[in-house]
């Protein structure tokens, strides 16, 4: 188990972040509870982003890249000090590179096929994407054949109040985007959100 997931396997998604809000977004999110913070690489200045959160939260969290498509864009998170690759797709090639780097990869799925396929190239955790085009009664069928043991975790449109369906029928996280970060939106907000999730999370897993 990947130590950031087992303190919090919440993902949080940081679309359109700019580089002067990644670090008090990031330490505001660590307060938190968040271990895991995904910066999309197709924000401002991603790489920049991944870089500074990289030096302010050091070993505290597993901070990486979203939206990767491609094995050099693996090489240029790895650059800037991201540990985590996050994609929308499926791509053995992709996965093969971020594990080549020792990164922590968590490759987009909709399908078991595709699910399948990305484990058998290395990926270490399953992003059910988007969640929005599925449903908690298919994931449960996933989990016939998925072994409980593969984390996945439903990314699009989850809110507080939806994680506990998709719990019951076996999510292992989430990944949360604008419902938790949104540019421009206040800090404050953005903390009283974050404490919603792992306050819903915690509920639904209580702290040992």
């Amino acid at each position: 188990m990947i130590p950031e997931f087992h303190a919090l396997p919440l993902v949080a998604i940081l679309r359109g972040i700019a580089p002067d809000e990644a670090v008090p977004v990031g330490e505001a999110l660590l307060a938190a509870g968040f271990r895991l913070i995904e910066v999309p690489l197709n924000s401002p200045a991603p790489l920049d982003s991944i870089a500074r959160l990289h030096a302010a939260l050091g070993t505290r969290a597993l901070v990486g890249a979203g939206t990767v498509m491609t094995a050099d864009a693996v090489a240029e998170v790895a650059a800037a000090g991201g540990r985590l690759i996050v994609m929308p797709h499926s791509d053995g090639a992709v996965i093969r590179a971020a594990k080549a780097a020792g990164m922590v990869c968590t490759p987009g799925v909709a399908t078991p096929t595709e699910a399948f396929a990305a484990l058998a190239a290395g990926a270490d955790a399953l992003k059910l994407f988007p969640a929005e085009q599925s449903t908690p009664a298919a994931l449960k069928a996933w989990r016939a054949v998925v072994p409980r043991t593969v984390p996945v975790l439903p990314v699009g449109g989850i809110t507080p109040e939806s994680m506990a369906a998709w719990h019951a029928a076996g999510a292992s996280g989430f990944g949360i985007g604008s419902a938790l970060y949104a540019p421009g939106r206040p800090l404050a907000e953005t903390k009283t959100r974050a404490a919603a999730f792992v306050a819903a999370w915690h509920k639904l897993e209580p702290r040992t």
